[in-house]
């Protein structure tokens, strides 16, 4: 009668599935954003600018608004016209609170 209790109780103990390592948990829960590369004037600091489509709430018509993100560009390797994608990160500074990760065109 031992024997069934302990081998129940061995068969139900089992290791946790352990997540992949080359996972990176921090950049999931970061927001990423792609657009245009308007300015980049000042040091390591580029003004990208995205677009998005949304309905207007009265008309039923999409209408294209935009916003300019100010980035931290350590490598300076990005210029006027370039699109680009950012990502959420700590603050550099007042108004920088993304991060350039790649430059698509």
């Amino acid at each position: 009668m031992s024997e069934k209790v302990a081998t129940k109780k061995a068969a139900t103990k089992k290791a946790p599935a352990k997540k992949a390592a080359s996972e990176d948990t921090a950049s999931k829960f970061k927001r990423t954003l792609t657009g245009e590369v308007v300015s980049d004037k000042s040091t390591k600091t580029i003004v990208v600018r995205v677009e998005r489509k949304t309905m207007h709430p009265k008309y039923s018509k999409f209408v294209t608004t935009s916003k300019k993100y100010h980035a931290h560009d350590e490598n300076e390797q990005a210029s006027i016209g370039n699109v680009v994608t950012i990502i959420e990160s700590k603050p550099h500074s007042r108004l920088k609170r993304w991060e350039l990760v790649s430059i698509v065109k």
